[in-house]
């Protein structure tokens, strides 16, 4: 009889993805799967046959809101981000707290991001095992820093190790006035100190790299218990692209698909504009995704599109402009087509630069740096230049790997 595995996926859709084609995965193999996630994925969820438990929170309205909008604001800046991220939080923290206690309700395996150490206090409460998931590479390393830090790499291995140390003992700070009442309230367990970090159990929990080796080759100092499984995709074989868009991509020479995932600029109508005169500069037609509470008008060489599936689109594309986020990072790679990447916050700049430096796309441009002149170049770049040889050669790695698999093999570890 299969385990009932509780995945928590608070964040944005290309968080959450990632995790139902886990949570697909341990389903096939007899596991009952539930993920912990906004109420706005609720379909997408139980459409894979998975069980659902709702948070009352709404990333896209975050994304949104004035706080957010600051938050977008702190590009590289890992401690004025993660400030950004308590001012947003603290309000609703423990209502998000009692609700993710309430999904994990009857769970044999907790997963779950590193933010807050959450899968431990969880798995203490319960007496249950955890794993810890992570989209970027964010274990200690002497190889390189912190992608939130990449500042450290000036200063030598022992500075990259300290970075990845550093930024979870800002975390914890930031987490520990919800965290702690939280603990000691409703799990009845001890309050942590104030050097917190993970207890020596949780440092024993398998770590699953949702990433690949192709981008990020595994450091000699990582110890067993990190699995670099490869990125976790989710198949939707069954998708038909609509007939307007089947006859928008056979009216003309391949498009470029342009859209930042639940990210949004500060105007998004002018965005849009700069985006279309860029595309039209460089002699290319678009396939646009509009910013989160935006409308856009098609064209006869801009294509509208919403919720398309990127592994059914990407490869139709000539290239593709996004956010960098890991996972639609991950399925341009793998569409085997050239990205160019406009970061706003985050771990994006950490995927853009390694974009740019495996050759599969130009020089990242950054959201709040896009021009029509600057936006437009690049477009030239990526379309002419040779990164398209290149994407093509990462395109066999990534599809040659089956990073569901090898996560799903890790977790077996864990059976009782």
């Amino acid at each position: 009889m299969g385990r009932t595995v509780v995945i928590f996926a608070a964040g944005s859709r290309g968080d959450l993805q990632p995790c139902v084609a886990l949570g697909r995965g341990l389903a096939d193999r007899g596991d009952d799967v539930r993920v912990i996630s906004s109420e706005v994925y609720r379909e997408l969820i139980t459409g894979a046959g998975l069980g659902f438990a709702p948070l009352s929170l709404d990333p896209t309205q975050i994304v949104n809101s004035p706080e957010g909008q600051e938050l977008l604001g702190g590009g590289r800046n890992p401690v004025k981000f993660l400030r950004g991220v308590q001012r947003i939080a603290r309000p609703l923290a423990m209502r998000l707290l009692r609700e993710v206690l309430a999904g994990a309700e009857g769970a044999d395996l907790f997963l779950a991001p590193t933010l807050g150490f959450l899968g431990q206090h969880v798995s203490e409460h319960l007496g249950i095992p955890h794993a810890i998931v992570h989209f970027q590479p964010s274990h200690p390393t002497r190889a390189f820093p912190h992608p939130f830090l990449p500042q450290a790499r000036f200063l030598g291995p022992y500075a990259n190790r300290l970075s990845f140390e550093a930024l979870d003992w800002v975390t914890w700070q930031l987490c520990r006035p919800f965290i702690n009442p939280w603990r000691a309230d409703q799990l009845k367990l001890p309050r942590l100190s104030l050097r917190g970090g993970p207890l020596p159990a949780a440092r024993r929990a398998p770590v699953l790299c949702a990433f690949s080796p192709t981008l990020v080759p595994r450091p000699a100092d990582w110890p067993d218990n990190v699995r670099l499984t490869g990125f976790w995709f989710l198949e939707q074989p069954h998708w038909e692209p609509p007939a307007d868009l089947e006859a928008f991509l056979d009216a003309g020479p391949p498009p470029v698909y342009v859209g930042f995932g639940s990210m949004a600029t500060k105007d998004p109508a002018a965005t849009d504009q700069r985006i279309r005169s860029a595309l039209r500069l460089a002699g290319l037609r678009g396939v646009l995704s509009p910013q989160p509470g935006s409308t856009i008008e098609p064209e006869d060489d801009m294509f509208v599109v919403q919720n398309i599936p990127y592994s059914r689109l990407f490869p139709r594309m000539a290239a593709v402009v996004h956010h960098g986020g890991a996972g639609t990072t991950a399925e341009g790679l793998r569409a085997g087509v050239p990205s160019l990447v406009c970061p706003f916050f985050g771990d994006q700049p950490y995927w853009a630069d390694r974009v740019h430096a495996l050759g599969a796309g130009p020089s990242p441009l950054p959201a709040a740096s896009v021009t029509v002149d600057a936006l437009a170049t690049r477009l030239r770049d990526a379309v002419k230049g040779p990164h398209r040889s290149r994407a093509r050669e990462l395109s066999r790695s990534l599809n040659s790997e089956d990073g569901v698999a090898r996560a799903c093999e890790a977790l077996d570890l864990l059976q009782h």
